[in-house]
């Protein structure tokens, strides 16, 4: 081998020493393990809450009448009463009945005083777990006093709309807005129509 061929071998011998130690280098670094993740907080799920069951209540409104037929006297005034229902949860929505008693003292023009409120109904609606959301309607009864004239009591009907919501497993707030037709007094031809707003505070079983 002439001489000028051994100092290029020489040549090509030395830069493959000197290149190998950088080239691993470069690959240790490249191979090297990743930094590990933070750990991912777990989130609870929130509670179910179930609305299968008795309640009952304690309740506190507001009621507009009108009349017709009965020269237009009309009145309003706050009630306050009594509620117990019994639901049934099917998941999507909740199913249940329940009666209702108010006591009042609303003056009707001094034709005569609404005295007390009697409800016997059902409800129906969307369960959004914490939230019960519903239309109710059933049988209502109105009991009048007497003042200029002797207008006795009615049968009628009511329907609404009401939603109540847990504070806490055992603990509900509720509302409603419910529409009153009463056509049954001891006077012919009278109607009454009243106009409710309550709120409630309810103890589920």
């Amino acid at each position: 081998m002439s001489a000028s061929r051994l100092t290029l071998a020489a040549a090509l011998a030395a830069s493959t020493a000197i290149a190998a130690p950088a080239f691993a280098g470069s690959l240790d670094n490249t191979l090297s393990e990743p930094e590990p993740a933070a750990p991912v907080a777990v989130v609870a799920p929130a509670p179910l809450y179930d609305w299968t069951g008795p309640s009952i209540g304690a309740q506190l409104g507001f009621g507009d009448i009108e009349t017709e037929n009965a020269g237009g006297v009309e009145g309003d005034g706050g009630l306050y009463g009594l509620r117990a229902y019994y639901d049934y949860d099917f998941g999507n929505y909740v199913v249940g009945g329940g009666i209702q008693y108010d006591e009042s003292d609303i003056d009707i023009d001094g034709a005569a005083t609404l005295d007390k409120v009697f409800r016997a109904g059902l409800r129906a609606g969307v369960d959004l777990n914490r939230t019960f959301l519903y239309g109710t309607g059933g049988y209502a009864k109105a009991f009048t006093e007497d003042d200029a004239v002797s207008l006795g009591d009615s049968n009628g009907y009511f329907v609404g709309l009401g939603a109540e919501h847990f504070l806490t497993e055992k603990v509900t707030v509720g509302g409603e807005i419910l529409y009153h037709q009463f056509d049954d007094f001891d006077i012919s031809d009278v109607e009454a129509n009243a106009t409710t707003a309550n709120v409630s505070v309810n103890y589920r079983f």
